[in-house]
């Protein structure tokens, strides 16, 4: 009986089976997908945030401690590839004396660090130190240092001492330190009371000299100089961010702890790992924000294909029951039918799954949560969709009600409850809680194991979800039942004088054609909202990658250059549609030194973007006027404003050094707006001002750098040709180049893969709900087609009833897909707001997706409509017979 029953329904109800099967693979591959994805992402992002570290281990000798002995303990530690001796001493301040015109003027600095370097420190730590001018070893003076001093290679420098008569050395090079704020770090400090910002000063001396300097001022208490071991780690850690976390803390703390307190390690290994751990929490969240829906969206489509064969299977059901079957062994065909259903689907998604893992990702297969997750997902999906519902019906329906040719039409027990407009209230106020000020998805303390995410805010869009597919239907339902004159109207373009009757058709079967609209636009909402989240992201790491390289290919001179902003024509070559020349210089705000950007307020927008996001007290446009009308104003940021509690129009006496006389003149500015952001500019504080403003009281109008606009075309052709243009005398980037290196470690995942695997489901889920649900459910009334068509019905007038029921399908689907997918557009770019840098202003609406799709589901309900219409043509004898 049972393999009668099993070949039964794969030779008569074949197409039904293999079109479950199809739904059911589609959420097994979505669920997998998205779980490679997630695999992936973790692994890159530990191998990113450990290659960003310069030096893995920065080992504080304690008061007390033998340098020696923690040089070797450092080196036994397992996993440390090289540990070197690095000098730290406190100098009261540096000078420079030179002489230009016949006279002679002298440069100084406050308080700065002087560091002592082993001959081989740049080799065992390559990152750690960029050269900009002159030799790369020897007496070298940071970037920031040399422009206060006015230093160039050959210059010399006097160094400081308390309490001692100053030395002398020679400068041979002029470098960056890319990581100053981990290398100036004070270890062993509790969190939030580290430095907010490195030594304005900096001088790098070979150990050898730096000992002959400093070694005199040996216990002399806080001026002593102090020694940390800089290690090299082996980078084989585990795979997630989280466990390699876990993994580097314990190794440092293991050496802490072998050492007896001789020295304390600052873990900068450990806190780009401790960084990740979000962006890995985030990736999750990506997971079930993006993968969810999908696959309970495919479940949905396959309930709804196994639910246009309902009436059938309760007919059938019931005959089987009169003729004596039992409930059990009614349950087990449709075990059996769900077993075989699951298995098909689940194994074709799989092998969907192992396809694009390789091709997106580069990955072999599938394993591990995600595997058991997918595969789990689609049986589970087989027993809701084939299994329950039989059940169901034999627990609810008598054998007279299943033999009946239409099913009851009772409204649903949640539509008297008000459940859909309980779920809507409850999203909005899960919405309003989690969108406040400092509402933070993620949390990942600093120094905590522990990661945690609140997984309360998936509830917000859940719920939008669920109350937002019921409140459709809820109105599709009552459209048709109480709105059927207003129905009848609206379809006389499609179905003519048939069109009261085409109302009253699908009146009777609203239920049925309410499920398959809110089928549809959910669909639909899954594309828009999922495309719409995809292309603002994308859009911002646009803007984050415009911000941190300033333009599409930017030409920054060497410390010390006198470049004029005449200098723009030299740049301005095919491809360029651009060049704006912007100032970099140091000022004094109070004892505080920032940097400060001098700009052309009417053109400074022709070669970069300033979004009004960026500002506060004005719109971009606005502030920049402000600057162009009344070139003493200022822009600071919004720390600078707090620390020294500035109101709109105060006076602000900036400190800049003069260009002929080296001495730090007062400049008055006045203070108009907040900037946040700037391209080129830091994250923490700096100033925004007017070029000219700033060159007629340095006495210099020297560039920086040069921002080139290309169109975003031809980028790496017009960066080439620059290249050759300056032949090293300065730094030339750009946009394509600076894309790879920016932002978090979520950046590094392939999301261009991840994008086009979504979209696809996407566009397959909204093309198979329009093409499926309705032909199928159209099938299941051959007989009255057949019934209409022998007593007289034509072609054309079938046609048209058919067509009707597609229009409203269409108009449903499409109204609830668009209304639902922007609501839901807003809320995912709000709630993941953690996902963004610089947070997005407004959504980035892919309009030329969203127009596919939709066009593509009209294709597909115009085809379904043709081949249903051509079906129901078919000699009314033969399908009786058949039924």
């Amino acid at each position: 009986m049972t393999l009668s029953w099993l070949c039964g329904l794969l030779r008569r109800r074949g197409t039904r089976l293999l079109l479950n099967a199809i739904g059911i693979s589609v959420a097994v591959a979505l669920l997998g997908s998205l779980g490679s994805f997630l695999a992936a992402s973790r692994s890159t992002m530990t191998e990113r945030a450990a290659r960003t570290v310069a030096v893995d281990w920065q080992v504080q000798q304690q008061p007390g401690g033998s340098p020696s002995a923690l040089l070797e303990g450092t080196r036994a530690a397992a996993g440390t590839l090289a540990a070197l001796p690095v000098g730290f001493a406190h100098s009261t301040g540096l000078a420079v004396t030179s002489a230009a015109d016949g006279a002679t003027s002298t440069q100084t600095t406050g308080p700065a660090e002087v560091l002592g370097l082993p001959p081989d420190y740049r080799t065992v730590f390559p990152d750690a130190i960029r050269g900009l001018e002159g030799s790369s070893t020897g007496v070298l003076v940071a970037q920031q240092t040399a422009a206060n001093l006015h230093a160039r290679p050959g210059d010399s420098v006097t160094i400081g001492r308390a309490g001692m008569p100053p030395a002398v050395v020679r400068v041979d090079g002029i470098v960056a330190l890319p990581q100053a704020d981990s290398l100036f770090q004070r270890v062993g400090a509790p969190i939030g009371a580290q430095p907010s910002a490195p030594p304005d000063n900096v001088l790098l001396l070979p150990d050898q000299q730096w000992h002959a300097v400093f070694d005199p001022l040996a216990g002399r208490g806080t001026d002593a100089p102090t020694v940390q071991i800089h290690a090299a780690r082996s980078h084989q850690l585990p795979t997630d961010p989280a466990a390699a976390y876990t993994a580097a803390t314990a190794a440092a703390h293991n050496l802490e702890a072998r050492t007896a307190g001789a020295g304390i390690v600052g873990d900068n290994l450990a806190a780009a790992l401790d960084r990740a751990r979000a962006d890995a929490a985030y990736a999750q969240v990506l997971f079930l924000f993006l993968g969810a829906p999908g696959a309970v969206l495919a479940a949905l489509l396959t309930a709804m294909v196994t639910a246009t064969g309902s009436d059938r299977r309760r007919r059938e059901f019931a005959l089987l029951r009169a003729r004596g079957m039992g409930s059990t062994r009614l349950v087990g065909l449709a075990a059996i039918e769900a077993g075989v259903v699951g298995s098909i689907g689940t194994l074709a998604g799989v092998a969907v799954v192992a396809v694009i893992s390789r091709t997106a990702f580069g990955i072999a297969g599938i394993g591990g949560p995600a595997a058991i997750l997918s595969v789990a997902g689609g049986l589970l999906i087989a027993l809701a969709t084939v299994l329950a519902p039989a059940y169901r019906d034999l627990r609810q329906v008598s054998v007279a009600a299943g033999r009946m040719a239409v099913a009851p039409t009772t409204a649903p027990r949640w539509t008297r409850w008000g459940l859909d407009l309980v779920l809507l209230a409850g999203a909005g106020v899960i919405f309003w809680l989690t969108g406040r000020n400092g509402y933070q998805l993620v949390l990942a303390p600093e120094g905590v194991p522990g990661i945690s995410v609140s997984y309360w805010a998936f509830a917000g869009p859940a719920l939008l979800w669920i109350g937002a597919g019921l409140f459709a239907w809820r109105l599709v339902d009552l459209g048709l039942s109480r709105g059927r004159d207003l129905v009848g109207r609206g379809l006389r373009p499609v179905a003519g004088n048939l069109a009261a009757t085409a109302s009253a058709m699908m009146s009777r079967r609203r239920h049925s054609l309410a499920g398959a609209t809110v089928v549809l636009g959910l669909a639909l909402a899954f594309a828009a909202s999922t495309a719409t989240f995809n292309s603002t992201y994308r859009a911002q790491a646009e803007v984050d990658a415009q911000l941190t390289n300033g333009a599409d290919v930017t030409v920054a001179e060497p410390p010390g250059a006198s470049v004029g902003p005449s200098a723009s024509a030299q740049f301005a070559g095919p491809g360029a549609r651009s060049v704006e020349p912007l100032q970099h210089r140091f000022a004094y705000v109070g004892a505080d030194l920032q940097e400060l950007y001098g700009v052309n307020p009417a053109t400074i927008t022709n070669a970069t973007a300033l979004r009004d996001q960026y500002f506060q007290g004005g719109t971009a446009r606005q502030l920049l006027d402000r600057l162009a009308s009344a070139p003493d104003s200022v822009l600071v940021s919004s720390e600078t404003v707090a620390d020294f509690q500035l109101q709109p129009g105060d006076l602000i006496n900036l400190r800049l050094r003069d260009a002929h006389t080296g001495a730090l003149n007062t400049v008055p500015f006045h203070y108009v707006g907040v900037v946040n952001e700037f391209p080129t500019a830091p994250k923490d504080s700096f100033l925004v001002a007017n070029a000219s403003y700033i060159a007629a009281h340095t006495g210099s109008d020297a560039v920086a750098a040069f921002l080139i606009d290309t169109g975003g075309q031809n980028v790496n052709v017009v960066s080439g040709h620059i290249r050759q243009q300056v032949a090293g005398s300065a730094t030339v980037t750009d946009i394509t180049s600076t894309r790879a290196v920016i932002g978090s470690s979520l950046t590094a995942v392939d999301l261009a893969g991840l994008t086009r695997i979504e979209l696809g489901f996407a566009l397959a889920l909204a093309a198979a709900a329009a093409g499926l649900v309705l032909p199928l459910g159209l099938a299941e009334r051959r007989r009255g087609f057949a019934i209409a068509t022998a007593i007289g019905a034509s072609g054309g007038q079938l046609r048209r009833l058919i067509a009707s029921e597609a229009a409203v399908l269409a108009a449903g689907g499409l109204l609830t897909g668009a209304t639902l997918g922007w609501v839901l557009s807003e809320m995912l770019v709000a709630v993941l707001t953690g996902v963004f840098d610089p947070p997005p202003s407004a959504l980035s609406v892919p309009w030329v997706y969203l127009g596919g799709a939709g066009a593509l589901t009209l294709a597909s309900l115009a085809v379904a409509t043709a081949l249903t219409a051509g079906n129901a043509r078919r000699s009314s004898i033969t399908v009786l017979r058949e039924l």
